[in-house]
């Protein structure tokens, strides 16, 4: 079955770094554009950033650009979130998300697979 596992959640203080790695089975990786969303307590999930099958097309959340970068690996079937300069709003569990289409959606409601999230906590 299809499963994607995100990893590389952690604490971190307000400036630092963290990458995000989403790795992907049970499906044909490059025929998905990937997107990564995120949840705050008590707030709807949001999308932050996705990128297209081939990676030619990348999208972001306002709130994030410029700071954070996805990027995916077709070879490894994974998708990566680089995420600098980390605010103490960035504080969410964030998703990585599966869409079998060529251009991504910022919609979660037009993704086909989720992952169950990593804990990303930005201390001030």
């Amino acid at each position: 079955q299809v499963q994607l596992v995100e990893s590389g959640g952690g604490l971190v203080q307000a400036g630092d770094s963290l990458r995000l790695s989403c790795a992907a089975s049970g499906l044909t990786f490059s025929n998905y554009a990937m997107g990564w969303f995120r949840q705050a307590p008590g707030k709807a999930r949001e999308f932050v950033a996705a990128e297209s099958r081939r990676g030619a097309s990348t999208f972001y959340a306002d709130s994030v650009k410029g700071r954070f970068t996805i990027s995916r690996d077709n070879a490894k079937n994974t998708v990566y979130l680089q995420m600098n300069s980390l605010k103490t709003e960035d504080t969410a569990a964030y998703y990585c998300a599966a869409d079998m289409v060529w251009v991504p959606s910022k919609r979660e409601v037009d993704y086909d697979y989720w992952g169950q999230g990593t804990q990303v906590t930005v201390s001030s």
